[in-house]
């Protein structure tokens, strides 16, 4: 079959980092096109994709598929113009800065016939993937807590546009982080209330940099999530109470880090950790070592070339992250 034609929108962290690498790797697609304003880096690493500097541009491509890698706000016009065209689409998370933008772009998809799905990645994390392992294999019983922290030591916080739009705009860590902490603990234990909350902006920031969310989920899980850019000293990434054991992970998945770098998906090892970052499982005095799993972002994309070319799922329903945008609501309206 021929290459999916695929464009990228934007970039940024999330185009030339997240969506770039693997596109291009990956036999099933060619990277035909990005719109950017950085076009000598796009061809720098890409000589054969053409780059483009408007949407009306984009659109008067060949294309079969688009990955929206732009901020937030833009999210909902931008894929409602190429679902219009006929483009399947990919939306980078935040899916929508409204679950109401995300629900009509849902319904519009589902009336035109185009496939649309979103970049929810991190649940292709190698801890991640571990940790539903360890779950379905019963190895920690039942689970009374879960509490997940993604954080960080930035004490500048520095000028991207990610902390100086306002949440209203889909800035700020819980659009940012949250809508992939949210979205791990649903998957894992099912649909949850938001119970409690802290979100804290440092000085004069126009978006929340610090955030402490606590779902009940109506599996009877408890989820105490955390998200910064605080920690001189961090937490454990995972941290798993059952009624066998617990387990407890510390580190972030390799994957985005080695792609900072300069690495690729097809590098030997790419997604591996070493045995020093695996996490333990057991009770005090009494643990082992649990290997991860591999992380493997370039799944999403085989995933997704199957379902473009044989009508099979997609590799994750929009409605989840419809979901997902309805919960930071909640807790951002919430006093």
């Amino acid at each position: 079959m021929s290459p999916i034609r695929t464009a990228v929108i934007g970039f940024g962290t999330a185009g030339r980092v997240f969506h770039s690498p693997f596109i291009a790797a990956d036999p099933d697609y060619t990277l035909a096109a990005v719109m950017t304003r950085r076009g000598a880096e796009v061809l720098a690493r890409y000589p054969d994709t053409r780059v483009v500097d408007t949407v009306d541009a984009l659109l008067g491509e060949e294309l079969d598929l688009v990955v929206v890698g732009s901020p937030p706000a833009t999210h909902a016009e931008l894929a409602g113009r190429f679902l219009d065209a006929g483009v399947a689409v990919v939306v980078d998370k935040p899916f929508t800065v409204t679950s109401a933008d995300g629900r009509a772009l849902v319904e519009k998809a589902g009336r035109l016939g185009v496939p649309l799905t979103v970049f929810q990645n991190r649940r292709w994390d190698g801890d991640f993937l571990t940790l539903r392992r360890l779950l379905a294999s019963g190895a920690l019983g039942e689970v009374w807590r879960f509490e997940s922290r993604f954080e960080w030591w930035k004490p500048d916080r520095g000028s991207s546009w990610k902390t100086s739009t306002p949440e209203s705009e889909g800035g700020g860590i819980l659009y940012d982080l949250g809508t992939h902490v949210i979205d791990q603990a649903v998957q894992l234990f099912g649909a949850a209330e938001p119970v409690h909350h802290e979100v804290f902006t440092r000085g004069a920031g126009r978006a929340d940099d610090d955030a402490f969310v606590v779902l009940d989920h109506e599996s009877g899980v408890r989820s105490h999530l955390w998200m910064n850019g605080l920690a001189a000293q961090v937490g454990p990434r995972f941290r798993v109470l059952g009624s066998r054991a617990a387990f407890t992970k510390h580190g972030l998945d390799p994957q985005e880090a080695a792609l900072r770098d300069g690495a690729r998906p097809t590098d030997p090892s790419f997604g591996e950790e070493p045995a020093s970052a695996w996490g333990g499982v057991g009770v005090d005095g009494a643990l082992r070592p649990v290997q991860t799993e591999p992380g493997r972002y370039a799944e999403f994309y085989a995933l997704l070339a199957r379902a473009l070319r044989a009508g099979g799922p997609l590799p994750v329903d929009p409605l989840d992250s419809v979901r997902v945008i309805e919960l930071v609501e909640r807790i951002l309206s919430a006093p």
